[in-house]
């Protein structure tokens, strides 16, 4: 009887089962008397009446999906308002909307870096950051969490290009990077600074614009942040941020925009009507 191809699996998932580790999926209800406190949901916006509004608003108008690549047919005035919604609430220059936020940082630790290129990073980073650096070809030197002067010990000597990247807030133990320290280590060597705001926006800074806006870092042209909207926001998707100069680097280099289908008109409303909420009820 022939082998199967795939009867290792069988193998990976007793070994996965003896060290306690299988992972399943428990699909939720949209029972509301459920009080929710593991989703990223932080403010409660996926639900309000105003952002569903502006997603089905979205639908009717743009129908189900942005039907292709944003570079043929998935570009519509609606991403365009966001993008500018988003760069304008954030203090940046401009902003590219992408189907998620691990599609945002893989392209821009792809799009940013190359084979002669040094990252620098934090060793609590998110899932996406690590692929990211794997997929960029780069030198990669992981640091010890939240310590500048690793930072600074690593982009010692480099003479190439070169990006320090590190989660703003961070997803696994909730504390804060160093922005300030991290950003001084960055332009002491040339560096630029890559910041994935995912837990940041919505909840620090003013109004919630975010950790780059509290450490006074937004808009500078020697940092990029990526974002996703799938949090503070309610939606889905995400986003990276920065001078105009890389935002156009990206349309032009970033496989994950070029090769990606838009990101829905549904989540697009979603988060433009959430958005507009954050401006008009900082208090959130």
């Amino acid at each position: 009887m022939p082998v199967s191809p795939f009867d290792w699996t069988d193998d990976e998932a007793r070994r996965r089962a003896g060290a306690g580790l299988v992972r399943s999926l428990r699909p939720r209800t949209a029972a509301p008397e459920l009080l929710d406190l593991a989703s990223n949901d932080y403010l409660g916006l996926s639900r309000h009446a105003q952002v569903t509004e502006a997603a089905a608003e979205a639908a009717r108008h743009w129908g189900a999906g942005s039907t292709g690549s944003r570079l043929v047919t998935g570009s519509t005035t609606l991403h365009a308002d966001l993008e500018d919604a988003l760069a304008r609430f954030c203090g940046f220059e401009a902003a590219l909307v992408f189907s998620s936020g691990y599609a945002a940082n893989l392209a821009a630790l792809t799009a940013l870096t190359g084979a002669d290129s040094l990252i620098v990073s934090d060793a609590g980073n998110h899932a996406s950051v690590v692929d990211g650096c794997r997929l960029s070809r780069a030198t990669t030197a992981v640091v010890p969490h939240a310590d500048p002067d690793a930072v600074r010990k690593a982009l010692d000597g480099h003479r190439g290009r070169a990006v320090v990247v590190t989660d703003s807030v961070f997803s696994v133990d909730g504390d804060a990077a160093p922005l300030t320290a991290l950003a001084e280590a960055c332009r002491e060597s040339g560096a630029a600074l890559l910041a994935d705001d995912a837990h940041g926006l919505g909840v620090l800074g003013e109004g919630g614009r975010g950790a780059l806006a509290a450490a006074g870092l937004a808009g500078a042209d020697d940092v990029v942040a990526t974002l996703t909207l799938s949090k503070s926001l309610g939606s889905q998707g995400g986003a990276v941020l920065g001078p105009a100069r890389v935002i156009d680097h990206l349309v032009n280099t970033a496989r994950t925009f070029i090769f990606d289908t838009g990101l829905a008109p549904a989540a697009a409303g979603a988060a433009l009507g959430a958005l507009r909420l954050l401006r008009n009820e900082p208090e959130r």
